[in-house]
């Protein structure tokens, strides 16, 4: 299939589907005119591709994921892709308390800030001159 096809049958568009192939993560093969072809398969990967997006990888570390998908019987690759998940989750789990920390210290800030506007609506007003 072509890549509008493939586009239309995965919600993807056909800028990102380029962007996939550039990154290593899809694979096609050119016909003489140069137009991209891709297999029945590429709907499935595609599929895959935007789960591991979804999942808050990046284009580098679903490279080294989806060797999983190509060599399922390979142990070796599976402790990879186990070691390399297992590591974008510790890293998720860094960043969600490095913005609950930020959370809190901005929570610290409104609660000042708060207090400061309810002390400047109960101080009567200047009188003007």
């Amino acid at each position: 299939m072509r890549i509008g096809e493939l586009s239309q049958r995965t919600g993807v568009s056909p800028r990102s589907l380029r962007y996939y192939e550039k990154q290593g993560l899809l694979r096609s093969s050119r016909s003489d005119a140069g137009q991209r072809h891709y297999s029945d398969a590429a709907v499935q990967r595609v599929s895959l591709i935007r789960q591991l997006f979804e999942a808050g990888m990046s284009s580098r570390v679903i490279a080294s994921v989806l060797p999983c998908v190509d060599l399922p019987a390979d142990l070796d690759v599976a402790e990879e892709t186990f070691t390399a998940m297992t590591r974008e989750r510790d890293r998720i789990d860094a960043d969600i308390a490095h913005l609950i920390e930020t959370r809190d210290a901005l929570d610290v800030l409104i609660r000042a800030n708060s207090r400061h506007r309810a002390e400047l609506s109960t101080t009567p007003a200047p009188v003007p001159l």
